[in-house]
């Protein structure tokens, strides 16, 4: 028999018994409290049809899963033989029992990590698997969980409702039809779905096909896109669909956040060369960016959807593997940043307006106390978004909070989201989170920084309130 799984209900809580007893007594409060996840990349046609399914145990846990995927493929595993779909539909790994024995028999490479804690839960607490896996059990929990999978219960829908979950936000490109949206709206369901604006294919003009993303641009919009101007009324179309199939938020990623206005003749210019010559120099390209997510502030002033800005990831750092399997593989690695001076332009002419509400995200630590929380302790219209991608851990969750909140406060900051295309982590995911509050917070406590009372209160907006504030997801906040 397998060993069983360790979660005891005082799990990575602080050993000091003091400091454990107030931590348990908040997280009792705040664990059932209804799941936020305004932010994330969980595929809406799981949702759109009542049939719908989570496929076989590979499909769920690891084909979709760049973490779980990127840990294995680091020791040597091919993507071809756990099932990576390839961009130009070349042979991979079918048999998923074949899929789910590789993972099984190299289940100990996740100890330790976060991926590690999520799929502990997963396995234990949502699909009822009691033992470890490794590659002795494989199949027999293979067999566990497909029979689970294959029951009502299990059902998209049903494990949305099962699961507590209060909204769910995807992650939609700025062509996006939003079909699976509309059909979610359109069957009754009343489970909450939305999309979030994500214009990057387009704004970013470096991007791999940008003539093509450009095109689906015009047919979604009905607006010909013929030069900067027609260019910005296309995107303003498009945010209106968008906020009217309830998002409340729009999403960029920029790898230096350098943000600042272009003259107007220069943004046009730039723009026409790309139009034109189907490219343009990348030192153009980060300008027109920068340009462009000012533009986007205006924007946001004027429809009131939330920005959100994800500075800091060098793309696809493999090229074989981008060139094979396309983006989002597990590649993105962090890289320095800079945001005083580069945030100031667009601070300066939005930072102050109550209309914008900006959550920014880091990949670069050395930030947090350094600058952004400062940023976000000063400017009405910043908001610090939680630990990101790589520091989505209980360790990285420990530094954010010391880092960040003495100088910005917990007010300054959206609370938790999820970011994950992974389903069935995001109640193992916001576990994580909440225990990690509820362990700071009872610090707090043993230090009388707080008083019970106040720790009570402050976990119950991070566990649940900042992030419906942040994103306006119940009107403007």
């Amino acid at each position: 028999m397998s060993a069983a799984w360790n979660l005891p209900e005082n799990r990575y809580f602080d050993p000091d018994p003091a400091v454990q007893r107030v931590a348990l007594e908040i997280f009792a409060e705040i664990e059932q409290l209804p799941i936020v996840s305004p932010h994330g990349h969980v595929d809406p046609r799981l949702f759109s049809d009542p049939q719908s399914s989570f496929g076989s145990p590979a499909e769920l846990l690891i084909i979709p899963d760049h973490y779980v995927f990127r840990m294995l493929y680091s020791q040597g595993m091919s993507l071809e033989s756990l099932g990576v779909p390839r961009q130009d539909g070349g042979p991979v790994e079918s048999d998923h029992r074949k899929i789910w024995q590789r993972f099984a028999e190299h289940f100990h490479l996740f100890r330790g990590t976060p991926s590690g804690m999520w799929l502990a839960y997963e396995f234990k607490f949502i699909l009822e698997v009691d033992e470890i896996l490794d590659g002795e059990n494989a199949q027999r929990v293979y067999d566990q969980i497909a029979e689970r999978l294959a029951s009502p219960e299990f059902k998209p829908r049903a494990a949305f409702e099962r699961l507590n979950i209060e909204v769910l936000a995807t992650t939609d490109a700025a062509s996006d039809s939003l079909a699976a949206h509309a059909a979610m709206r359109e069957s009754g369901w009343r489970g909450r779905v939305i999309p979030t604006f994500r214009p990057d294919a387009v704004v970013n003009l470096d991007t791999e096909g940008w003539a093509r993303q450009l095109e689906s641009l015009r047919k979604a919009s009905g607006v010909d896109v013929h030069d900067y101007g027609s260019f910005l009324a296309a995107l303003e179309n498009r945010r209106a669909f968008f906020k009217d199939m309830g998002a409340t938020a729009t999403d960029h990623a920029v790898v230096v956040p350098r943000l600042a206005e272009l003259p107007e003749a220069e943004a046009q210019a730039i723009f026409n060369k790309a139009l034109t010559q189907g490219s343009v120099s990348a030192a153009e390209a980060a300008r027109f960016t920068g340009h462009m997510l000012v533009q986007m502030a205006r924007m946001s002033c004027e429809d009131g959807l939330v920005m959100q800005l994800h500075p800091g990831s060098f793309r696809n750092h493999n090229p074989s593997v981008f060139d094979i399997f396309g983006r989002d593989k597990g590649f993105d690695i962090p890289v320095q940043t800079e945001y005083t001076h580069n945030l100031r332009p667009l601070l300066e002419q939005y930072g102050d307006d109550p209309r914008l509400r900006l959550i920014l995200f880091t990949l670069d630590e050395t930030a947090y106390s350094r600058e952004l929380a400062t940023l976000a302790g000063a400017y009405p219209a910043l908001r610090l978004g939680p630990p990101w991608w790589f520091h989505d851990s209980w360790n990285g969750m420990r530094r954010y909070f010391d880092q960040v909140m003495e100088t910005a406060g917990i007010y300054n900051t959206a609370g938790f989201n999820d970011d994950t295309r992974a389903f069935l982590s995001i109640p193992a995911r916001h576990d994580v989170w909440r225990r990690a509050a509820a362990n700071w917070l009872a610090g707090l406590v043993a230090r009388s920084v707080v008083g019970m009372g106040e720790a009570r209160e402050m976990a119950q907006e991070m566990a649940y309130r900042l992030p419906k504030r942040a994103y306006r997801l119940d009107g403007d906040a």
